[in-house]
Parts: structure tokens; sequence; C-alpha cells
């Protein structure tokens, strides 16, 4: 092991509990975090290189790789003293090439150059073989890539390990690198000194409340075996290719203005959030009438804001009991027992659950100001779940008001016009219960 990552070093450090699960579920194909922008401005590669670097440097575990001790079977991050991020720049020959190739793939035809190199760089996994000799000094785990797009359109590409940047983390993020490149392009951003500690953040257990992760031995031994029980009736949607190596794409879910703002009201006429109503419109599109864990009994028949009402309910009454942290060990240790025992899930298809929904929406208003700085005119971030993982994850964002979900699901198991026309049932849900939310005279 480098002597850098020792335990204790003031430059690195073993992972946490939730940090080693997802490095053991990277690998897989679970936990690849992409954001991807689409701008009208040509983008500088040294600029945003510098910026990105500015960043390592103020966030130590962006600028840190990932080592794997094969002896100890055991992952901890190692600070590089110089930010390693190197942005790669793919002119218009070579992305007309790439989208060729990706273009040749089938049930891509109607799927947009920014929408393919999404996905391509969703796949894209330096962390996927533990035992290749890169592990031995470490793993990057941040990366940038620019691609030239015909029409004089651009995009940039953030992959990061999700042990180091998650869903949220991620928003915040690209937030925080527009404005270093703004204040670079005025001129009063100069490249910073790595921070004297060098020292690489705590891991997520750390921050939670003294007491609020206690659970009786026997409390956590009867929550395990419900968890595993619960799991054995879990209905899956229908898998389309159990046998072909997998990957993640994704499909979108938008509303307009109108449908959105109706649908928020309706959510909080109801006292719940947005969530519920996700749940509720997946659940129903996708014709559930059995047990889903976490546990919701479908009998068919039921109305979008019930099912919301009583999914979200469930979910907040966990949350008030503090089992977000309480249970954290037990998932993670569960989702570990997954990934190395694949044959406990249905199919061996590595699906824990039908849906995975975040509790709150990225609410982002500063789209026109975004415009003025980069040219953004879209982006989508999300992360990859062909691995171990929910048949759908909803990535969800407002922006200008406007719902915008992005949805990731594992293919060839599940196929782009199975996932297509859940949405598109999951949308009529959606804008039928919005619609009654509004005024008479709308």
């Amino acid at each position: 092991m480098p002597q850098n990552s020792v335990h204790g070093s003031p430059t690195g450090r073993a992972v946490g509990g939730t940090e080693n699960s997802w490095c053991r579920a990277v690998p897989g194909g679970t936990g690849v975090v992409t954001v991807a922008l689409l701008l009208s401005k040509p983008p500088e590669a040294s600029l945003l290189q510098s910026a990105l670097h500015t960043l390592q440097n103020r966030h130590a575990v962006l600028g840190s790789k990932l080592h794997y001790d094969t002896t100890t079977n055991t992952f901890s991050f190692i600070k590089s003293p110089i930010p390693p991020l190197q942005v790669k720049s793919f002119n218009l020959s070579s992305t007309c090439h790439l989208l060729q190739s990706l273009i040749s793939s089938p049930n891509t035809h109607s799927v947009s150059p920014f929408h393919l190199i999404l996905e391509h760089e969703l796949n894209q996994n330096p962390w996927c073989n533990l035992k290749s000799p890169s592990y031995d000094d470490g793993t990057d785990v941040f990366f940038a890539n620019i691609y030239t797009l015909p029409d004089a359109k651009w995009v940039v590409v953030l992959r990061l390990h999700t042990a180091v940047c998650d869903r949220t983390t991620a928003v915040s993020l690209l937030r925080e690198l527009i404005g270093v490149v703004r204040e670079k392009e005025d001129g009063g951003g100069r490249e910073e000194k790595v921070r004297d500690d060098g020292e690489v953040s705590l891991g997520i257990e750390d921050f939670i409340p003294s007491g609020k992760a206690k659970k009786a031995l026997w409390v956590r031994g009867v929550d395990m075996l419900s968890y595993s029980v619960n799991s054995l009736r879990l209905t899956n949607l229908k898998f389309k290719d159990v046998k072909s190596p997998r990957s993640s794409e994704v499909v979108r879910l938008q509303l307009n203005r109108d449908d959105t703002e109706s649908l928020l009201a309706g959510c909080s006429a109801k006292g719940i959030k947005l969530c519920g109503a996700l749940v509720a419109a997946a659940l129903i599109a996708g014709f559930y009438h059995s047990a889903i864990l976490n546990t919701h009994s479908m009998k068919g028949g039921e109305k979008l804001w019930e099912l919301a009402k009583r999914s979200y309910m469930a979910f907040a009454n966990s949350k008030n009991c503090n089992k977000h942290f309480s249970d954290m060990a037990d998932l993670n240790f569960l989702m570990r027992k997954a990934i190395e025992n694949p044959g406990l899930t249905s199919a061996s298809s590595l699906r824990t659950s039908f849906l995975s929904v975040f509790e709150d929406p990225v609410i982002e208003t500063s789209d026109e100001i975004y415009r003025e700085i980069v040219g953004l005119e879209d982006y989508i971030g999300c992360a990859s779940v062909h691995g171990m993982g929910p048949s759908i994850a909803i990535f969800d964002t407002i922006r200008g008001g406007m719902l915008d979900c992005a949805c990731v699901y594992p293919s060839p198991l599940h196929s782009r016009e199975q996932m297509e026309e859940l949405l598109h049932n999951m949308k009529r849900l959606l804008v039928d219960a919005a619609a009654h939310n509004r005024v008479p005279n709308e």
C-alpha cells in the first residue's frame, strides 16, 4: 500500500461504511455519477481545467485517488499533491466518429447526440476491475471531457465516483464550477494552492448526530430478517434480457410549466412531497398489484393521490423514526451481500427494487445566468444503475418551473421501448392529477 494511504495519514483515510458499499457497487456498473452540459458557447479547455483544479483544491476528496488493497480487501482515499484531473477534448471529427458507432446500436436512432454522449459517459467505468494494476497507485475519482458537436454546439461532461460525489453534491459542484468559471473569465480567479492540511473530508457516518444510529442488537436482527423476507415478495418490472451484458440508458420525463405548477400545488395540498406523486405514478403505470419492498400493497384501481399519500407517509414516518440513520449499516450490509451473491435477487438480475427516487427534487432557478456565462442550453445529471440497483432510478429536477426527470435503467434487462411506454403512462397520470388542481378559470 502506498505510504500516504496508511490509516491516520493527514493526506488520506480509509473509506467509511457507505463509501465502502459504493466502492463495491461501482465496479459492477452502479454509481458512476455523470453531469452532462449542452453549450452554445465553445468551452475553453484550459479555463475549464483551471476551474476544476480550483474545486479539487477546495474539496480535497475530489483531488484524491481511490486505492484498493488486495491483501486486506479494503479501499482508501489517497490525497494527490497535484490535482490529477486533465480535461480531454474531442474535436468534431472524433465526436462524429463516436456518434456513428453509438447510433449503430439498437434503438438509438431517435436519440439526440447530446443524449447519446451522456449514455456513453455513464458507461465509462475506470473502476470496473479491482485487480487492475492501476489500483496499486490509486485511480482518479474525477474526469472531465469536452465534445464538439455539429451546428456549433458543445458537450461538457463531468464524471465522478459516487463515493466522493453523489447526486446532491454534484448539483452543488456544478453551481460552484460555473461560479469559478465566471470569476476566472472576469480575471478575478487565480489558481488556488492546495489546502495546507490536504485532508480528505470525513465519511457520511461521521456526520450522523450522536445516538441517532444506535439500535439494539435484537432490533437489528429483526429488521435484517424483515428486509430479507420482504425482498422475496418483490414483484419486478418484466425483464427483457437477463443474460446479455448490461449498460445504463436514460429516458426523460418532462412536464410543462403549467402542469408542473399544478402538480406541485396538489402535492402541497395533500401534505406530501413530489417524490410521493412520482412513486405513485410509477407504481400505477407499472401495473403493480402485489407487495413491493418498502412495503406498498397494490390491489389495482388505486388513485394517484391516494397512493401518493400512502407511499409518502410511509417514508415520512420512517424518517421521523430516524431509520435513515439507524438502518444505514443494515442496508449497506445487505447491499454488499446482494453484490456478492446475485442469485439472491430475482433471476440473478441484481434488481433490489422497482424504483428509487429522491426525497426532494433539484430546484434550479439560474438557467438564464448559466446561459449568459457558459451558453448552457440543457443539462442532465444522473448515475449508472446497471450493476446492483433498481429497475428505474429517477433523478428529478425543476428547471425554470418545469419538471425534468432523467430516468436511468439497466439495458437490455429492460428495453428503451418498455421504459418509454412506462414514462408515457406516468406522464399521463401526473398530468391528469395536475389538471384536477387547476382553478376553473385557468
